[in-house]
């Protein structure tokens, strides 16, 4: 049975964390898988850019809002300059903004490793410690984890090294995504690569992430790795009853991976609908909280028979209202779908990684980071 996770003086009974998605992991969704886990497990916002949040961007203060029921809370930042990520810790510390703090290492987009940052951004050694360290002091209290991937490609791994500095500069807990930035969501994830950086950071926990589509699949990663946690990140599109089998699979006393039933399409239809009410609710305005949904839509729906003309009206309504009515035209009554635990999200590969001119001439030189890369105050 899974020991709990232990993030600095936050003991999370059941190792599972929610992994930060980009106009995913917001305040609602995590309200909703956090119902569904009973409280159980971490979960982090998403990746707020660390000039952003220094500078009080309106749309960055908007995501690190956490509910009242929210803890710990935990923010995830993105960022290349250490002097800027260290205010924007400081910040969070002295704020109260949050009592975790996540640095995001491991985002394999262009518009980021373009940058330097993102999955781009161990490769530089010096400048990795620089930041971890500029982060950890700048903490004080606050428990600092990192997400990474492997590294660039498969002649640029980095994972090993990433993880000894980040011992080395105090960091709390390591995620690993066993893929290259290269592999960017395609292939198969490489949960030996989880298995070697446990043997070598021993210290602190680790957890493993990378094709988590099922209870199942979590235990079977904790068991051939011997990582301590699961971070899942697309497995919970459109399913977040996921965390009530993971908490099922793998808390002390649980009912095993197939300890949790299955949902119909009707409790899916009414999960849609309170999902758009709540994003109504943060963005203060009901018809833009259903418009924003409509990206979920494709993936609650997958593997019922619902018909891709049907899809689109669902994706297209205009308020709560027009959304319920449209579900119940559905035969709702319908059993969860043979194979819809399977994949869902990004799938694809690049193969090549943007990255700004010059970067792997020198693991070693950080001549090709400017602070440019943190000009983007996008709000994450």
């Amino acid at each position: 049975m899974p020991q709990p996770l232990q993030i600095g003086p936050h003991t999370v009974t059941t190792p599972v964390v929610l992994a930060p998605m980009a106009g995913i992991t917001n305040a609602p969704f995590r309200t909703l898988c956090r119902e569904f886990s009973g409280g159980e497990g971490l979960f982090v916002s998403e990746m707020i850019t660390s000039r952003a949040l220094v500078e009080r961007n309106e749309k960055t203060m908007k995501l690190v809002h956490f509910d009242a029921g929210e803890k710990p809370r935990s923010i995830q930042l993105y960022g290349v300059d250490p002097v800027t990520v260290g205010k924007a810790v400081r910040m969070i510390a002295e704020e109260g903004l949050a009592d975790h703090i996540d640095l995001n290492f491991g985002c394999p987009v262009p518009k980021v490793t373009r940058k330097g940052g993102g999955s781009a951004l161990p490769y530089k050694r010096p400048l990795l410690r620089a930041i971890l360290h500029e982060a950890v002091t700048g903490a004080g209290g606050l428990p600092v984890t990192m997400k990474m991937r492997k590294g660039i490609d498969d002649d640029h791994l980095t994972f090993l090294d990433a993880g000894r500095i980040a011992v080395e500069e105090g960091v709390t807990a390591i995620a690993l995504h066993g893929r290259t930035a290269a592999q960017h969501y395609g292939g198969t994830a490489d949960w030996e690569a989880i298995a070697r950086l446990k043997e070598a950071v021993p210290e602190i926990p680790v957890l493993g992430n990378g094709d988590i589509w099922s209870a199942d699949d979590a235990a079977r990663m904790m068991r051939e790795t011997g990582c301590d946690g699961v971070v899942v990140g697309r497995g919970c599109l459109g399913r977040p009853w996921l965390f009530a089998d993971l908490v099922a699979a793998l808390s002390p006393g649980g009912a095993g991976p197939d300890g949790f039933a299955r949902p119909t399409l009707r409790e899916v239809a009414d999960v849609m609908v309170r999902h758009a009410r709540l994003l109504g609710e943060w963005l203060g305005d009901e018809n833009r909280g259903v418009i924003d949904f409509r990206k979920h839509v494709a993936w609650y729906t997958k593997g019922f028979s619902v018909g891709s003309e049907f899809r689109k009206r669902l994706a297209v309504a205009g308020s709560l209202a027009e959304l319920r009515s449209l579900l119940d035209e559905l035969d709702l009554d319908q059993e969860w779908p043979p194979g819809a635990d399977g994949p869902r999200g990004r799938t694809h590969s690049r193969n090549k990684v943007v990255l700004p001119d010059g970067w792997l001439a020198d693991p070693y030189s950080c001549d090709a980071v400017t602070a440019e890369a943190e000009l983007d105050t996008s709000g994450g």
